[in-house]
């Protein structure tokens, strides 16, 4: 136990070291600033399709720290070491995404609020989009692990981790997206379904893939 608690605030110090705290921040307000351009000054058109913008920019502000989520880890023989001492592989998964789930999911929703204001998202498509984070930040964190421990041992692996996952990640989209539809009462049902769901096979997932770097 006191390997696991010292592996998730070794993480979570190093989602939070060097300044990387503020990259979803700064990721977001980059998205906030560049959309309005690729759409032009409607405020409309931009009220409308800026949550969708919103949801895409949160999946690739997960996927952003692929690299150092599992790969140092493998390097340094860290994996190997936990193994050795008896720690399940999908113990060690879940550990690095309740860590990854704070570490980039507080500044998520943090950067949420001046995103959305640049955005020309009103008080209560601000609230919605909070609600639907919240809801789907550890499904978020499992698809990042996932795919950083799918990745780990191939050369340029980050740049295919997003492909990787993108299917599993299209239905957090599309519920996300649709809670922001006043027709779409439904769908928070259905985005936190599938937010467990992921959530609860991505430890199993990423551990069988762990397994396979040993190999």
């Amino acid at each position: 136990m006191t390997m696991l608690i010292a592996l998730f605030w070794r993480d979570l110090r190093r989602a939070w070291g060097s300044g990387a705290l503020w990259l979803p921040v700064l990721f977001f307000l980059l998205v906030a600033t560049a959309f309005p351009f690729a759409v032009g000054p409607d405020a409309p058109l931009l009220a409308r399709t800026g949550g969708g913008m919103v949801w895409v920019a949160a999946l690739l502000a997960a996927l952003l720290p692929i690299d150092r989520l599992v790969r140092p880890d493998r390097d340094a023989g860290v994996l190997d070491q936990l193994a050795v001492r008896g720690v399940a592989d999908e113990v060690v998964a879940a550990v690095k995404i309740g860590a990854h789930a704070i570490g980039f999911g507080l500044p998520l929703l943090i950067a949420l609020l001046p995103a959305a204001a640049l955005l020309a998202q009103d008080g209560a498509r601000v609230q919605t989009l909070a609600t639907g984070l919240a809801i789907a930040i550890p499904a978020l964190a499992s698809l990042a692990v996932l795919s950083a421990a799918l990745t780990a041992g191939l050369k340029g692996g980050s740049a295919i981790g997003g492909l990787l996952v993108l299917p599993l990640a299209v239905p957090l989209l599309i519920f996300g997206a649709g809670m922001l539809d006043p027709s779409g009462r439904g769908a928070v049902k259905l985005l936190g379904a599938v937010s467990l769901l992921l959530t609860v096979i991505g430890p199993f997932a990423a551990g069988a893939a762990l397994r396979g770097l040993r190999e």
